[in-house]
């Protein structure tokens, strides 16, 4: 039982740190996953160990989410007392500008994932989770960020703030946050990417980017678990304990870990570039490659 919990523990330290940092937490979590399995199925077997799975790396997400509710509270809360009509105006139409964002994502997550499977038999996750697609996408995403931030290294924002984002602009980041349903790429990278491209600063590009994150993980956790509750109830399982307090500690460790992230991903945007990120995306997915190519 405590090697379980120790494994959470650095399941949740990787999902905190990668979450936020335009590197692929999904991408981590399934390399992670690949070298240091959780063991909770309990006799089980194989195929409750997979579906545990695949609601862990989801909903361990809500974890890291918190943090961001947590440190722009103010921000986004548009009851708090001590703002102005104006400030209260302003935070409704943040989140009307997240919820337009967030549309394309769900279209493609859930209806394209619907069609998909009901053609073929098998979901996104079906086709696409693997080492060789995480991978690709590390790599290819790494050089994309490396050639936009040159792009864009004389040009000034046309966008400072994250109040400044218009819907039009945010739709457009909404598009390219559909990308990151295939793992490697990255939700925040995804979002920050077409951020960039569009002339967005890097902070207003990594805070919209926390902001879109809350519909999109709690959307995604509710789906995961709405699953993986059926497939239990359906095959009368009783899950063990072990499996809840894995589940429980890793989330707890994504919430304090991502806490430090967010705060050092904004303060690190503000003096630096996205592209040393394109460069570890590059050495990862080529570590990646070489490790398989060898010993799968």
């Amino acid at each position: 039982m405590i090697i379980e919990i120790l494994k959470a523990v650095l399941f949740g330290i990787v999902e905190g740190i990668t979450e936020w940092l335009p590197v692929s937490s999904t991408g981590h979590l399934i390399l992670l996953d690949e070298f240091l399995s959780l063991d909770v199925a309990g006799g089980l077997g194989a195929a409750f160990a997979e579906e545990y799975m695949s609601m862990f790396e989801v909903v361990i997400q809500l974890g890291a989410i918190l943090a961001v509710v947590v440190m722009f509270f103010r921000k986004l809360n548009p009851f708090a007392p001590s703002k102005t009509a104006a400030e209260k105006k302003s935070t409704w139409t943040l989140w009307f500008k997240v919820v337009v964002a967030s549309i394309p994502a769900a279209l493609i997550g859930v209806v394209g994932d619907k069609i998909l499977e009901k053609i073929t038999g098998k979901d996104i996750d079906g086709w696409i989770y693997n080492w060789v697609t995480v991978a690709v996408a590390l790599i290819l995403y790494g050089v994309l960020f490396i050639i936009i931030e040159k792009w864009q290294a004389n040009k000034s924002a046309r966008v400072e703030s994250v109040d400044d984002i218009s819907y039009s602009q945010a739709l457009i980041i909404g598009c390219f946050q559909t990308l990151s349903i295939v793992p490697g790429t990255s939700r925040s990278g995804s979002t920050i990417l077409g951020s960039r491209i569009i002339g967005i600063s890097r902070p207003a590009a990594a805070e919209f980017s926390f902001f879109m994150g809350i519909p999109a993980m709690v959307g995604a956790s509710l789906l995961k678990g709405y699953g993986f509750f059926d497939y239990v109830i359906e095959n009368d399982i009783t899950v063990p304990a072990l499996a809840w307090a894995v589940l429980a500690v890793a989330s707890a460790v994504a919430f304090g870990v991502s806490m430090l992230v967010i705060k050092f991903l904004m303060d690190f945007v503000k003096r630096h570039t996205f592209s040393a990120f394109g460069v570890y995306r590059i050495a990862l997915g080529a570590a990646v490659l070489g490790y398989f190519l060898i010993f799968a």
